[in-house]
């Protein structure tokens, strides 16, 4: 049976030139990089090329990119570590009051899960609505804003459905706010979990205006297991202008590595296959996606020849913008906007698990979610944000694309599907 992957928005296959630059790391290259010995050194090299590879991609400084063991350590770090970080400046100055976070209701698990837990701490949480395509309330979200907001997370493009969010736009209304008369005027930081972004989407910090972003290797076929955070240094009123601080605090404690944000022996292979999958992806951004958007077309068009009820949840690919689908130059209207490799579509009638299994019976993979929640029973948060029912929530599918999808693969993949809906 000829098998086809249409996951990976859950994770891609490991690249051959990624495999080919971690290698090394695995043999003779073993030194422990904090060690100071020539076995060491030659480690510590290695990880200072692929920190200023992935720096000099984002637009960051070297001693902003922190390594992590994943997006979701990587997502915790920014979340916790803000708010850690907050507390001992800004308690001094809120009369009292507690802190305020804001995030948007189709974050990733590991936000939700973060703020959650932070909430039962004595932290306000204010979670921002979407329309019924995926997008944040811009307006809402400003209207929460206040002096006791410390920390804003905003996802750059959403994992089950693509929508990308208007993260410029955002860190413009944050800025205004921050040149109000406030005691600690860089509050309140900008992340965004920008994993399924990178791929596609210029994410040159100081462009879009965040202060904190999360990546993952593993999501450009890279490594599993290693992640990072870009936390921007500021100049506090508290430090000199050349002392330069993390705005964030370590969430694991131990020998200080990754400049005392996250301690622990780096993963070097792991980060050097990290850079190689960072500086590919570059190489593949545009061609890359324009070819995705003919696919996920393909596919849709297909789709809707097996089941004319078929409904896609997020922005119509009809929709797309014309010629450059990530705005830059021309119309740049954000809310048009939704990854070229993402197609969620809702099938009436049927459960999405029931379909997945029948699918991958015909050796057809795909999800009906979110990795991270494909053992729930629950329906995807993210589709019941969109305000969709339980029904339409737990009857869809998300299939996504990669750099080794071909037209034959989205063919099969409709067969099949056929093929399923006729049994």
């Amino acid at each position: 049976m000829q098998r086809i992957y249409l996951d990976n928005a859950a994770t891609t296959p490991l690249d051959s030139e990624v495999k080919q630059a971690m290698e090394p790391y695995f043999g003779d290259t073993y030194g422990n990089p904090n060690s100071l010995h020539w076995f060491g050194q030659q480690a510590r090299a290695a990880v200072d090329r692929a920190r200023e590879t992935i720096a000099n991609a984002i637009g960051s400084r070297f001693r902003e990119v922190i390594f992590t063991g994943s997006a979701t350590e990587a997502n915790n770090l920014a979340i916790r570590g803000a708010i850690m970080h907050a507390r001992e400046t800004f308690n001094k100055i809120a009369d009292g009051r507690p802190m305020k976070v804001i995030v948007s209701t189709i974050e990733h698990d590991s936000i939700l899960a973060a703020v959650r837990d932070i909430e039962k701490e004595g932290v306000e949480v204010v979670r921002i609505p979407v329309d019924g395509r995926g997008f944040v309330d811009v307006q809402k979200l400003e209207a929460a804003l206040d002096e006791r907001t410390v920390l804003v997370s905003i996802m750059y493009a959403n994992n089950e459905i693509g929508s990308i969010q208007p993260i410029k736009e955002i860190a413009n209304i944050l800025k205004k706010f921050r040149e109000r008369e406030h005691a600690l005027p860089y509050y309140p930081l900008l992340h965004t979990d920008a994993v399924q972004a990178f791929q596609f989407l210029d994410c040159t910090v100081d462009e879009l205006g965040v202060d904190l972003m999360t990546l993952s290797a593993h999501k450009l076929y890279g490594p599993k297991g290693i992640g990072a955070l870009y936390a921007r240094t500021m100049n506090t009123v508290m430090h000199a202008k050349d002392n330069r601080v993390h705005m964030i605090r370590p969430r694991v404690s131990g020998g200080g590595q990754e400049f005392g944000m996250r301690s622990g022996t780096e993963n070097v292979a792991a980060i050097a296959g990290f850079a190689k999958a960072v500086e590919l992806a570059q190489v593949h951004r545009t061609n890359e996606g324009e070819r995705l958007v003919g696919l996920q077309k393909r596919l849709w068009i297909g789709i809707q020849d097996a089941c004319p009820e078929a409904i896609i949840n997020g922005v119509e690919v009809d929709s797309r913008l014309r010629g450059n689908d990530r705005g830059e130059g021309g119309n740049d209207n954000t809310k048009e906007m939704t990854l070229p490799n993402i197609l969620n579509v809702h099938v009436p009638g049927k459960k999405g698990g029931d379909l997945l299994i029948a699918l991958d019976m015909r050796g057809i993979a795909v999800s009906s979610g979110s990795a991270c929640a494909a053992f729930s029973a629950k329906p995807s948060h993210v589709l019941m944000a969109l305000g969709f029912t339980d029904a339409r929530a737990g009857g869809s599918l998300r299939f996504s694309f990669g750099r080794h999808t071909t037209q034959e693969d989205i063919d099969g993949a409709v067969e099949a599907l056929r093929a399923v809906l006729r049994a």
